[in-house]
């Protein structure tokens, strides 16, 4: 995992190796606002599952620090009551510098996981709020979770997150203001696309155990949706695509990052943006037309 969290030489060896192998485990992915309690909520569901005897495997990713390029990865802590269970394994990463909500090697890890012999696989994003996304591409099942605090209602539905959500949950029902909130939950589904799956809404109060069970009842109802036929062919060809396309675009990037030279070139380009009032995106263009001249010699 570390290897492949690096972009070590031999990662790309190890994952042609295993792609394909092994059926791929179930991913439920779980995002939302900061403070919703997604890792008590996955801490619990991890708890249930274990309870049937499945095997389960985590991915819990955690802001890099723009500052130190550290993170405190505090899941494992919050998750620390499986921390002596061989049928549970948790991986944290840091995002460093992925947006999205997730590390750009999730995806890769969760392979990783099904190879370890994960029946389950919880993928817990970073909880930014309006850009964690991504985690809809990787999830099979995406669980937004929202509390009655969660602030703005209206600012939290046009976020996004109302149009990647399976399942809702409402987490902290116990607080004041849940019922409001599960209101302009109601409401606001009836402006999703008609003819795809209608997210069930899910009260729960995590840190008192309460919910869970109707919550996988919910990723049960969803998975049997999504797994009909048609669907799960779309699925998976979304799911190659976005696949290919973020690992093309890493692989460009790696590549020209590592041209001598081109470097420099960020450098003389920011220098004309401080000293002679270019704008960034004049500068980024030239940068861009100057490699394309030199067909990818930066030198």
């Amino acid at each position: 995992m570390t290897l492949v969290e690096n972009g070590a030489a031999e990662a790309e060896s190890l994952l042609d190796a295993l792609y394909g192998k092994k059926s791929a485990a179930p991913r439920i992915g779980f995002t939302g606002p900061p403070g919703a309690g997604k890792s008590t909520l996955v801490a619990e569901y991890a708890r249930l599952l274990r309870s049937r005897g499945r095997q389960v495997g985590v991915v819990a990713v955690d802001p890099t620090s723009p500052f130190t390029g550290g993170a405190i990865l505090g899941d494992r802590v919050r998750m620390s009551e499986h921390a002596t269970d061989g049928k549970v394994f948790i991986r944290s990463m840091a995002t460093r510098g992925s947006l999205g909500g997730l590390a750009a090697r999730t995806g890769e890890l969760a392979e990783l996981l099904d190879a370890w012999g994960s029946e389950i696989t919880l993928i817990e994003t970073v909880g930014v709020g309006q850009s964690e996304l991504d985690v809809a591409e990787t999830a099979d099942t995406t669980i937004v979770v929202l509390t009655p605090e969660s602030g703005d209602a209206i600012q939290t539905l046009k976020a996004g997150l109302m149009e990647i959500a399976d399942v809702l949950v409402l987490n902290k029902a116990d607080h004041p203001g849940a019922d409001q909130m599960e209101a302009v939950l109601k409401s606001s589904l009836a402006f999703r696309p008609k003819g795809g799956f209608s997210p069930p809404i899910v009260r729960t109060v995590a840190t008192e155990k309460k919910g869970i069970e109707e919550m996988d009842q919910a990723i049960a109802t969803h998975r049997e949706w999504a797994e009909r036929p048609e669907q799960a062919q779309k699925v998976r060809e979304t799911r190659a695509r976005a696949r290919v396309r973020l690992a093309v675009r890493e692989g460009l990037l790696d590549s020209w990052a590592a041209r001598q030279g081109l470097e420099s070139w960020i450098e003389a380009a920011a220098d004309q943006v401080l000293t002679n009032g270019v704008s960034p995106y004049r500068a980024a263009r030239d940068v861009i037309e100057r490699m394309t001249r030199h067909g990818g010699n930066a030198s």
